[in-house]
């Protein structure tokens, strides 16, 4: 399997329909052309977003009911040998609060979480050269040996197609690499020389084939980004056909070189995870922190334009803070707590948490 490097396209299809015919050929069809996404992204007014976001709950419901599926993630480290221009753990960043944690450290944090009833532990962390492929790989096994009924996912970055094999044959399930924008010369204005849109797309191609339940997205309102960009995103994840697709509002950190950038648009964000709702009926679509850090609520408001997974995190509260790929991030409160907070924030919206596994249909380890 390859994956196409979009670049320039020629424009062969003209963009017709009101946006609410366009909504509706997408909910058919699946899939809209380059210009009708970006004339849906451009057009659409309010009235059209709320067409949008209530249709995408329909499919949500009609897959999944109210049930929305938390996670818990594990920030086991915030080394990073790259340098995006957008991140707070950039291996540039000096003013960052290194740490890492052991293998028995990221142990104790499922054994905290299955206590709780989390059959999904997603570990994320920056490109740590010091958890190699060896090391990733036992800790996996580990985890398998303990928790044979819990999901694994991994949010690890850029590895060898060997390196990816091997985690998969240990036990894991799932790994989330958002591709961040699927056009080449916009990925090149968001990360240093030497970082590349063809390495992450070929790491997305070699994890599909290997078989992982496999996950990408990208930032809206990132430095430089237009509605053209954001058109070739949505037709990239229709031809990727992701699992799980991750999605904020870009947020500025202050040790950057976007520090002084404005943030993304909550609404678009919004607007645009009902579109992929409405692309991908079965995708597993978080309301990401990013959301919920941008404007109060808005992790709610995801939920109700067509999100349904939700992470929180099991990791010590005192490291938190320095998982901090971006400004004001919340890290406050205990693992038994902020699943309760949650679990009744949902219920107030007419939402249950499961804590279980929560499959995509796909999924058959």
């Amino acid at each position: 399997m390859s994956l196409p490097l979009i670049s320039e396209p020629s424009l062969s299809v003209a963009a017709t329909g009101t946006p609410r015919q366009l909504i509706d050929r997408l909910s058919v069809d699946g899939r809209l052309s380059l210009d009708e996404f970006e004339a849906l992204l451009v057009r659409a007014d309010d009235d059209d977003r709320e067409y949008a976001r209530a249709a995408a709950v329909e499919v949500a419901h009609r897959h999944f009911g109210n049930r929305v599926f938390v996670r818990g993630l594990i920030e086991f480290s915030n080394h990073c040998r790259q340098d995006c221009l957008y991140c707070g753990i950039r291996k540039s960043n000096r003013d960052a609060e290194r740490y890492r944690f052991s293998a028995e450290d990221i142990l104790d944090c499922c054994a905290v979480g299955y206590e709780l009833g989390y059959r999904t532990f997603v570990l994320q962390s920056g490109e740590d050269a010091r958890f190699t492929t060896d090391v990733m790989t036992d800790i996996i096994r580990r985890i398998r040996a303990g928790y044979p009924d819990c999901a694994i996912t991994l949010s690890i970055g850029e590895r060898s197609r060997d390196a990816y094999q091997q985690f998969y044959d240990a036990g894991a399930n799932r790994f989330l690499l958002r591709h961040e924008t699927a056009t080449a010369d916009h990925y090149a204005q968001l990360h240093p020389e030497g970082q590349a849109l063809a390495t992450r797309l070929r790491c997305l191609a070699d994890l599909k084939e290997i078989g992982f339940q496999t996950g990408a997205g990208f930032m809206v309102g990132s430095p430089f980004q237009t509605p053209r960009h954001l058109a070739r995103d949505l037709v990239f994840l229709s031809e990727l056909q992701p699992h799980m697709v991750g999605i904020g509002p870009f947020l500025p950190h202050r040790s950057t070189p976007f520090h002084d950038r404005a943030p993304g648009s909550v609404d678009l964000t919004l607007f645009i995870l009902s579109l992929v709702r409405l692309m991908l009926p079965t995708v597993l679509l978080p309301a990401t922190t990013a959301l919920g850090t941008a404007r109060a609520g808005a992790r709610e408001q995801g939920i109700l334009s067509g999100a349904n997974v939700i992470m929180l995190n099991l990791g010590p509260e005192d490291l938190r803070p320095k998982y901090l790929l971006y400004d004001n991030k919340p890290v406050s409160g205990e693992v038994a707590a902020n699943t309760a907070t949650t679990r009744a924030t949902l219920a107030r919206i007419g939402y249950d948490i499961v804590v279980d596994r929560g499959d995509h249909p796909s999924e058959v380890r």
